[in-house]
């Protein structure tokens, strides 16, 4: 049993409708048919939406997404259209919303990773391989690996676990030629975002971007010297603190686990006896105690600080 400790109810705007509410995002359609993406402070661990939310986590979230979508964009297209509150939106809603391209979402989580940590460190312990790709003997928990690999996971609904699959599992899935572009465009913008984030002092160990296919972008660019095929375009948000493993490089030791501006914080909480949760029972975990509200926060915003450049403010 897992998923929202405590459900929120959506906010309800005029002229927009809503989609979906995900463990962080909340998703509304408007009438061009634009998709706005309002990302709350919730937070999540071992497929919990947990009860406590982290202040100025949306907004943290959204406006890293924002800076990582403009350094990828000789890389790959995004979906992002603007910035711009719809009206009668939420005031709460400033700094934390994002009008997107509707696009038709590949069921892939697209992973990757160029240091052995998480699921992949426990599957490697196993059979030495990640996802089916053998790995070399004598590695460790925190490793570097040889070169950045390409380990894709079914996409899991709330409440659920994302499962980590074989390549050629998502080829049969959504199609070789898709599979292989998904592969491609993976290590593209994971190989050149660790190399942004290694610049400032930071290891992207691992990473998971959504991708899904802009079908009228042929249409929208005027047909004239394009295949009509769809475009590949990355979705959701990218390259934060929620879907990647960040590493400070200066305390980097394979060996164990390691210091890290994710919510690495809170899962160790929750396991530890201090939060007297057991998370192989039943139960919803118990709200967070104020010290590790406010010390994740500060990992978030100092990711945010250190990756762009840009004091938080």
């Amino acid at each position: 049993m897992s998923g929202f400790v405590e459900k929120p109810e959506p906010a309800q705007v005029p002229g927009l409708e809503h989609l979906h509410t995900g463990k962080v995002r909340d998703l509304y359609q408007n009438g061009a048919g634009e998709l706005v993406m309002v990302a709350s402070d919730r937070i999540s661990a071992f497929d919990w939406v947990l009860p406590t939310e982290i202040p100025d986590k949306g907004r943290v979230l959204t406006k890293l997404s924002l800076w990582w979508f403009e350094q990828l964009i000789d890389v790959l297209p995004h979906h992002v259209l603007s910035t711009e509150l719809p009206p009668g939106a939420p005031a709460d809603w400033e700094g934390r919303t994002t009008v997107c391209r509707s696009l038709r979402m590949i069921p892939v989580e697209c992973v990757a990773r160029g240091y052995l940590a998480g699921s992949g460190w426990a599957e490697y312990q196993q059979t030495r391989t990640v996802c089916g790709l053998a790995l070399p003997e004598g590695l460790e928990n925190g490793s570097e690996l040889p070169g950045s690999i390409f380990t894709p996971a079914t996409k899991a609904a709330v409440g659920e676990h994302d499962e980590n699959v074989a390549y050629e599992e998502v080829a049969r899935e959504v199609g070789p030629e898709t599979a292989a572009e998904l592969r491609q465009s993976t290590l593209a913008a994971y190989d050149r975002a660790r190399d942004i984030a290694r610049e400032r002092g930071i290891i992207l160990a691992d990473t998971k971007f959504e991708f899904g296919w802009d079908d009228a972008a042929a249409e929208r660019e005027g047909g004239e010297g394009g295949d009509g095929k769809p475009v590949l375009t990355l979705a959701d948000e990218v390259l934060t603190p929620d879907s990647s493993r960040f590493w400070p490089a200066d305390q980097w030791e394979p060996g164990r686990s390691q210091p890290s501006f994710d919510k690495q914080y809170i899962r160790d909480w929750l396991d530890s006896p201090a939060s007297g949760w057991d998370r192989r029972s039943e139960q919803p975990p118990p709200p967070l105690p104020q010290e590790v509200v406010e010390a994740t926060r500060a990992r978030y915003i100092e990711a945010y600080e250190r990756l762009t450049g840009i004091p938080w403010s």
